[in-house]
């Protein structure tokens, strides 16, 4: 499943889940995650992925379930908002502000929670100081509880609201590590997005240019994923200038 999932081959490493996923509450939330993360690779699938949370939010049981699905439900909802296909702020705050309640200081997914949080602060809210302090828990949650993937994840963000202030240093240091976990864990889908990030805060023009190259052959070898990174690398090529930076929906 996991070498389907981190070659964008998302439907089939459903349909794998889908047998246990119709009466395991943790199986259908793996699943979910696995159609949500599609939708933020490729603004698709949507419909998919809101019956896959619904069937897993039926079949959770006790707090931890409950509070993983509404994490779940708040992902999914930050997405849609962030890549323009419907408004659901309100009910991505609303979403993460009842995992908060539901999970505790302990749970496996609180990390992931944080996370989110930080993603909602950074790219709705326009809130830096919160979105910091969330990735920074959720960097040291992941650190605590081993979660490599996730790991990469607040690297990445990290970095990136280094950043934002400037401090080039820390974000280069940041992003090459997000880079590094994932060519480690071999997330192939993951590697041309965190290549990007690097490339904007080097300071050797053709090194950049290098990291941009070989994030285009991996979009390009991955059919055009992440979507919203091919549009941007293609643009670029157009303009012969570096992409932009813009909304990075957390992948």
């Amino acid at each position: 499943m996991w070498r389907l999932r981190s070659r964008a081959c998302w439907e089939d490493a459903a349909a794998l889940l889908s047998p246990r996923a119709a009466a395991e509450a943790g199986v259908a939330l793996r699943r979910t995650a696995v159609l949500i993360e599609r939708c933020m690779f490729t603004a698709k699938g949507w419909g998919d992925a809101e019956d896959a949370l619904r069937s897993a939010e039926a079949l959770a049981m006790d707090d931890e379930e409950r509070g993983a699905a509404a994490c779940e439900r708040g992902h999914l909802a930050y997405a849609s908002t962030l890549l323009g296909v419907r408004d659901r702020a309100d009910e991505a705050r609303a979403a993460l502000g009842r995992a908060a309640a539901l999970l505790g200081p302990g749970s496996p997914t609180r990390p992931q929670l944080d996370f989110r949080r930080g993603l909602i602060a950074q790219h709705l809210s326009d809130n830096p100081s919160g979105a910091t302090a969330a990735f920074q828990r959720a960097h040291a949650g992941a650190t605590a509880h081993g979660h490599r993937l996730l790991l990469s994840f607040t690297w990445r963000h990290v970095a990136a609201m280094a950043e934002h202030d400037g401090k080039l240093a820390e974000a280069r240091h940041g992003f090459a590590e997000s880079l590094r976990i994932r060519e480690e864990l071999g997330y192939l889908v993951g590697i041309a997005p965190a290549l990007a990030s690097l490339a904007a805060v080097v300071p050797d023009a053709g090194e950049a240019d290098r990291l941009r190259a070989e994030a285009t052959r991996l979009v390009h070898l991955l059919g055009g994923v992440p979507a919203w990174l091919a549009d941007r690398l293609t643009s670029a090529r157009a303009a012969t200038v570096p992409p932009q930076a813009g909304p990075d929906p957390a992948v």
